[in-house]
């Protein structure tokens, strides 16, 4: 008979309890075969609960936005992903009969699913216990629950000898519950609990297992490897009666409502590895024809679906797939609509799937790629509104991606000439302002962004862009009375990209230049909660918590997190890339890290340009800190002066207080008569 997996009371459960009840969740942490599910299980049952809520990830959901909570979230297509994540956290509370929501297999989340886990995890309604394997690559977000102190974690080990004891004396008991469920064969759970202590074993029993199942059974896990969950009726279509329940019985499958799962990840992990690829792709065939006979559950599942039916011989109409990629590309998965647009073109040359693509390309830092995809694009085939859709990501891309500002603002300012339409125009114009800002022309961004912002034909995505430059501009050049209604206005928009990041800025600097550096840490820490979804808005946000940290005094924590974030930043054609860097160089040299702040500090000289000139002044003040950490204090100060006097003349003056304060701690007998100076002019802030 084949083997089922043990179960056996863990002593590490009155562990979890107690974590439980301390930081209100808790992540079981372990490797594969050490029964993490059924501690999962077993802790529920000593609290009481009888019906907490289930969250299983699997493979095939981990490629689909949302896919682990499929029907338990309904999902808003919001393009702002913090209300979309708030929208997922509501709909989840509002429907669970149960305040313990066990999320197992985290490892195999989904961002969107990830992002949520973590949210629930600071909700103080939920309580969470989450199950994870250990080793390899986890999404950031489930990293988080214990680096963030949210959840406590528990590291479960091997069976230690008065567990194994237990079990084996379980086994020589028949009237004993463990032994019954376990399927009776002591041997073979003899060998079972020895493969805990040698974990090369495992795969080697777990193939023993798979060729030990009835063909009826295996045929069910070979639909599941494919594709799950399946619905129990779906299924029974597919693999028949007789096989669900053999596999039931075995422990190969197991049924949470009318949807079946695998009975253990690592049974679909070694069919997978195992199984032909034509066979593979009949399965999937099937699996899509049957599931095409039902309506869809949500939109995950609708998701779900149009990737299944990529690598089938059943393919989705290109309409539909189109959709599904537009739907991803607003739901933040940018993977996944790269997937579905690329298959939609091999198919039928569209705009709209060019669109797409370049979108998804382009958000993932991909710039020579995205630039590629709407390079092939017939702009003398174009009605105006296609041009408008097509201008505008292509122009962005130059100036950021490509680095070619220049020719970004030639392209627009041609582009202009071939519109005639009022909302249209104040569109280009919007971009035209956040180039300016980016050029380090605050003035003229202002400028330009206050025209689009006093017209009523100005549409959102004009909106957004003009009162996002508008705030930022505002705070470094001092103005901070402005940037409060400059941000409500751009938060009021549905911006597209990383716009929200650019107000972000805007808020941290004038609460830091207001002296108010907790609730610059509060947003921060706001902007990084909601940048989970996928790289790099989690390295864009953590930018603006290290610029927190470092006015805090705390260069140490700026540099851990600006490590992997400018790693990451650096890959893309975005100025946040050089001022990851620029902070970065500036946080070591803080703490005498000679070497390494000057080898940042290279590597930001030389990624610096018309695109990040906003950002001169941090350069200068990244300089003057590594002269400073070389002993090299005259030097030191003449480049934080420079980098000063630099930010006044561009207009920065609030950023030219900073500045000066800089210059000042360095020790710059000067500095203070320049604050002064800058303090008649107008310019108040903290010191």
């Amino acid at each position: 008979m084949p083997i089922r997996w043990p179960v056996v009371p863990r002593q590490s459960v009155d562990d979890a309890i107690a974590l439980l009840e301390s930081y209100g969740g808790v992540a079981v942490v372990g490797a594969d075969g050490t029964g993490k599910t059924t501690v999962a299980e077993q802790i529920a049952d000593r609290l009481g609960e009888k019906n907490p809520v289930r969250v299983i990830a699997t493979g095939t959901q981990a490629g689909v936005p949302f896919g682990a909570f499929g029907p338990l979230v309904e999902v808003t297509e919001v393009g702002k992903p913090a209300a979309l994540i708030r929208s997922a956290l509501d709909s989840l509370l509002a429907q669970a009969d149960s305040t313990l929501i066990i999320v197992d297999d985290a490892q195999l989340l989904d961002p969107l699913s990830a992002t949520l886990v973590y949210q629930l995890a600071r909700h103080p309604q939920a309580r969470l216990i989450v199950t994870v394997r250990a080793g390899g690559t986890l999404p950031s977000a489930v990293t988080a629950l214990w680096q963030d102190g949210l959840l406590a974690r528990l590291d479960l080990g091997p069976l230690d000898e008065a567990e194994t004891q237990a079990l084996l004396a379980a086994l020589d008991d028949p009237r004993d519950d463990s032994y019954q469920r376990s399927g009776g064969n002591p041997l073979e759970l003899r060998m079972l609990t020895q493969t805990h202590s040698v974990a090369t074993s495992l795969d080697a029993l777990v193939d023993t297992y798979l060729a030990e199942l009835p063909a009826p059974a295996r045929t069910v896990v070979s639909y599941l490897a494919v594709h799950e969950p399946l619905s129990r009726s779906d299924l029974a279509v597919l693999a028949g009666e007789e096989g669900i329940e053999q596999a039931e019985t075995a422990g190969a499958a197991t049924l949470f409502g009318a949807m079946a799962y695998a009975g253990h990840p690592l049974f679909l992990e070694r069919v997978a590895r195992t199984a032909d690829p034509a066979d593979a792709r009949r399965l999937r065939t099937e699996i899509v024809t049957q599931l095409a006979t039902q309506p869809c559950r949500d939109l995950a599942d609708r998701l779900g679906r149009a990737v299944l039916a990529l690598d089938s011989d059943a393919p989705e109409c290109v309409d539909d797939v189109v959709t599904a990629a537009q739907q991803a590309l607003r739901l933040g998965d940018l993977s996944v609509s790269e997937r579905l647009a690329t298959a939609a073109l091999a198919r039928s040359e569209r705009f709209d799937a060019r669109l797409v693509l370049s979108y998804a390309l382009a958000w993932q830092g991909r710039g020579r790629e995205a630039d590629s995809a709407l390079a092939a694009v017939d702009a003398d085939a174009l009605s105006e509104a296609e041009v408008m859709a097509w201008a505008l990501p292509r122009a962005a891309n130059q100036f950021w991606m490509l680095s070619e500002p220049e020719r970004a603002t030639a392209f627009l300012q041609n582009i202009r000439k071939r519109i005639s339409t009022t909302a249209d125009r104040l569109t280009l114009d919007a971009l035209s302002a956040t180039f300016a800002m980016n050029a380090g022309n605050l003035a003229r961004a202002v400028e330009i962004a206050a025209e689009v912002l006093a017209d009523p034909e100005a549409e959102d995505m004009a909106v957004a862009w003009a009162a996002s430059a508008s705030a930022l501009s505002s705070a470094r050049m001092g103005r901070f009375d402005q940037v409060g209604p400059l941000v409500a206005r751009a938060l009021g928009a549905e911006h597209p990209g990383l716009l929200r990041f650019t107000v972000g800025l805007a808020q941290t600097t004038t609460l830091l230049m207001a002296g108010q550096p907790d609730a610059a840490h509060e947003t921060a820490r706001e902007f990084t909660d909601f940048a989970e979804l996928a790289q790099p808005g989690r390295s864009i946000g953590e930018v603006l918590m290290a610029q927190v940290l470092i006015a805090q005094g705390d260069p140490a924590s700026a540099a851990r997190l600006l490590g992997p974030a400018a790693a990451t930043l650096d890959r893309t054609g975005y100025s946040w890339g050089p001022l990851s860097l620029m902070y970065l160089a500036m946080a070591l040299a803080q703490q005498g890290e000679i070497a390494e702040s000057a080898k940042t500090l290279s590597r930001a000289e030389s990624r610096h340009g018309t695109k990040s000139a906003l950002f001169a002044p941090e350069l200068g003040v990244a300089r003057a800190w590594q002269l400073a950490a070389m002993d090299d204090t005259d030097g030191a100060v003449e480049a934080a002066r420079e980098a000063a006097r630099g930010a006044e003349r561009s207009g920065q003056l609030g950023v030219a207080v900073w500045a000066w304060n800089q210059a000042e701690r360095l020790g710059d007998p000067h500095a203070a008569a320049a604050l002064a100076k800058l303090a008649e002019a107008g310019v108040q802030a903290v010191r």
